[in-house]
């Protein structure tokens, strides 16, 4: 397991010096695990929000987004579920009052004996833990903690209470009047509002098994320990597509959308050695297949994607519960049945983290005459959040006016950054530093010739071409 502290603060301090991202509310010194996208964050993770919403729906016939409401009728939560099990271990220091998710203790153990290189021990260590987590042993995993003498980082002091179960659900009423209101909650994912829908998309799309329904929204977790950034928050963002199938086919369509979606995070300028498929110790009840794709973030593996085989739990319990029958009839074998369901969920928040943590490289350009460096986010030119940067080389002698006539050009087609001031040496750092691919250059030999310099993010090289070349060369590269 990776653990590199020092560039994962370096890749948090990045994002806020350059607008990606901010600690919410900071004038008023923060909200502990909630962030907000600034002007460069928000268009990167637009960028990938519009990348997986197209790989899902444009591109497959039988898959069609829907928009569910965040607010969901009560007794939804109660069929999921989520009333009664959406929970986590955790455990308190009698002496700090901290609290603390329990597997996240242990796995900090399971870091610390890795950097050791005591490869033999963490690997024993996390096997104890998924085993007692997958049996629910909440008193053996209090053993484990006392037996690793496991301490808390602020009191110093392994004075812990009993592991219990905390509910995750964010709740709130919903009336105008306290003593008419009715208890609701946050959703704390996106699934359900597809389920719940799954009759009336289906009808009115008059759609035919197999078919999948896309989701992009927020949800919400009262995560004790939140952490490691925008890993971990409690408000965040999934993209979810839920496939209905026939029940029977489940083992070959969980298999294919392992492979699409593995596809997909390639697609995303993500190596092969740095992602891994994880497969799940402890299957719910109801699943019968379920892994996490895993990327090797600074901080080590970490799930960001699930693909889950789900049966036909969810359609069945909102059935019981809603006493609406959740059947499709199948023309193909004349047969009714609760369709399966095979699940793909990703955290967006966790793909920009992970776009972000690939694309982050400090480079040291220096040479024997002169010391020199820079910080480049080399993103896929299609997820940057600036496609085009145009600079004249002065604000004079008419540079300007032929830069803003490029801009007009290309603006409607993909996203552009004018600049006029400073040296062009500071520019060309100021757009790799936001990941900005291509870099044009309006000088004295535009006016003549009509050609401009377009500098290359990655390679830093710079070739002369006509400026009415520069929109087809971005384009042919962000699509």
């Amino acid at each position: 397991m990776a653990n590199d502290t020092g560039r994962f603060q370096a890749i948090i301090s990045h994002c806020k010096e350059y607008g990606f991202i901010f600690p919410s509310s900071e004038i008023y010194d923060g909200l502990s695990a909630v962030y907000d996208y600034g002007q460069y964050g928000s268009e990167l993770k637009k960028n990938i929000k519009d990348h997986w919403w197209k790989s899902m729906t444009q591109l497959h016939e039988n898959i069609v987004g829907i928009d569910a409401a965040i607010f969901m009728h009560p007794t939804t939560w109660k069929a999921s579920g989520h009333v009664d099990g959406f929970s986590d271990p955790m455990i308190d220091n009698k002496d700090s009052k901290k609290r603390y998710r329990v597997d996240h203790l242990i796995e900090a153990r399971i870091d610390e004996l890795e950097k050791a290189n005591k490869m033999g021990e963490a690997s024993e260590l996390q096997e104890k833990m998924d085993r007692l987590l997958a049996a629910g042993d909440l008193a053996g995993l209090k053993q484990l903690i006392e037996d690793e003498d496991i301490i808390c980082g602020i009191s110093g002091t392994s004075n812990w209470t009993d592991v219990r179960e905390f509910n995750l659900m964010f709740s709130t009423q919903l009336g105008s009047v306290t003593e008419e209101a009715s208890e609701i909650y946050l959703r704390p994912e996106t699934a359900q509002g597809i389920f719940v829908n799954f009759l009336n998309v289906q009808k009115t799309g008059r759609m035919k098994i197999p078919f999948g329904i896309a989701q992009i929204g927020k949800a919400f977790r009262n995560e004790i320990v939140a952490r490691q950034f925008i890993f971990r928050m409690r408000e965040f963002e999934q993209m979810e597509m839920q496939f209905f199938i026939r029940p029977g086919t489940e083992k070959q369509w969980y298999e294919y959308w392992k492979e699409a979606r593995m596809k997909w995070h390639f697609e995303l300028g993500i190596p092969k050695e740095k992602s891994r498929f994880h497969d799940h110790v402890k299957l719910a009840f109801y699943a019968d297949a379920a892994c996490d794709i895993e990327y090797d973030f600074p901080f080590g593996f970490k799930e960001v994607e699930g693909i889950h085989s789900r049966t036909n739990h969810d359609l069945s319990r909102h059935q019981e519960f809603s006493k609406k029958k959740m059947q499709y009839f199948d023309n193909e074998i004349n047969q009714n049945y609760i369709p399966y369901v095979i699940e793909t969920s990703i955290g967006l928040d966790r793909t920009v983290l992970m776009v972000l943590s690939e694309a982050y490289w400090e480079e040291d350009l220096s040479t024997p005459e002169k010391p020199d460096s820079r910080v480049v986010l080399k993103f896929p030119p299609r997820l940057a959040p600036i496609k085009l940067a145009i600079l004249p080389l002065t604000k004079k002698d008419g540079l300007p006016e032929i830069a803003r006539e490029l801009m007009e050009t290309c603006k409607p087609q993909f996203r552009c950054f004018y600049e006029e001031k400073d040296a062009i040496g500071k520019r060309y750092r100021r757009m790799d530093a936001i990941g900005t691919p291509f870099c044009v250059t309006i000088d004295h030999q535009t006016r003549e010739d009509q050609t401009v310099t377009i500098r290359h993010r990655d390679s830093m090289q710079q070739e002369r071409v006509a400026i009415s070349a520069i929109p087809g060369i971005v384009n042919k590269a962000i699509f």
